[in-house]
């Protein structure tokens, strides 16, 4: 029985994109976008997230109006596109403004909440101040389209932890630029539930990733996040308390389950996707 009460869940993009992982070349789901779709809207999401890759798969053969159709037709309510790196560098723009051009698009044809951005992989960094300018002036393009920008810290990124992504979101100063909380990067990252609470503001969360892992690493902190995560309230985490902690600040929702295993990938993606759900909505308050 659903009541009006059950939070609202997003499959973001990997939960429901099959046998494909991050870095692989292309990122394209093997699924296809209809019966992706399909199966979003039947085990019960309220919206969905796509990858670049899938974005231009779509784009090239039924085009944005297209897919925005599928999506009014499955009756999915938020939609998520991702991910731009490279943003703050200049002299690669000839690859990261045509990405963001189509990003854009995305976004205003389909509706999409925000465009989520990244930072390029390695140690993070102290001082982050070289990236407010940039910042600003994505969001002023994504504000003139009708969306905003949310970036997510990443602990092997150069953005690499929440405190020090809210300070950065305090220097950017913009209401439509704020943050993607994914709850595998605040614990990897050593972030404690308390810190989250004393660092972040309700206004600066524009998208939360629910998953839960194993209290030890396996392999680098890339591998680990693309391979081992777990079913929210089947690691070693404390999903309900990230949960609770997060409405605390004021955050209610929607929320995304973002889960990225080398066996989720594995499941038929309607068998997925319907555990990835129950198995986040039992870690929510009764």
């Amino acid at each position: 029985m659903m009541y009006s009460s059950t939070p609202e869940l997003i499959a973001t993009c990997w939960t429901s994109a099959g046998d494909v992982a991050p870095l692989t070349n292309p990122e394209t789901s093997p699924v296809p976008l209809g019966e992706r779709l399909e199966a979003i809207a039947s085990t019960g999401w309220a919206g969905f997230g796509l990858a670049y890759d899938d974005l231009v798969a779509a784009s090239d053969t039924i085009g944005f109006s297209g897919l925005r159709k599928l999506i009014d037709q499955a009756g999915l309510r938020h939609v998520e596109v991702e991910l731009l790196s490279n943003w703050w560098d200049e002299s690669r723009s000839h690859e990261w403004k045509p990405q963001f051009e189509l990003l854009l698009e995305a976004a205003e044809t389909l509706g999409a909440r925000f465009i989520k951005i990244g930072t390029a992989f390695g140690e993070p960094l102290d001082d982050l101040e070289f990236l407010v300018e940039p910042l600003r002036h994505l969001t002023t393009e994504a504000s003139q389209r009708g969306t905003r920008i949310a970036l997510e810290p990443m602990p092997f990124s150069m953005v690499g932890s929440m405190p020090a992504a809210a300070e950065l979101m305090r220097s950017v100063d913009m209401s439509d630029c704020g943050l993607v909380v994914d709850y595998w990067h605040v614990f990897r990252a050593g972030t404690s539930l308390d810190e989250l609470s004393r660092s972040l503001t309700a206004e600066q969360i524009f998208g939360v990733e629910l998953n839960d892992a194993d209290a030890e690493i396996k392999g680098t902190l890339f591998e680990d996040t693309r391979d081992n995560r777990r079913l929210c309230g089947e690691g070693d985490q404390d999903v309900a308390g990230f949960i609770t902690t997060l409405q605390a600040i004021g955050f209610n929702g929607p929320w995304g389950v973002e889960i990225l295993s080398e066996q989720h990938r594995k499941r038929p993606v309607r068998e997925a996707l319907e555990s990835a759900r129950s198995t986040a909505l039992r870690c929510f308050p009764a």
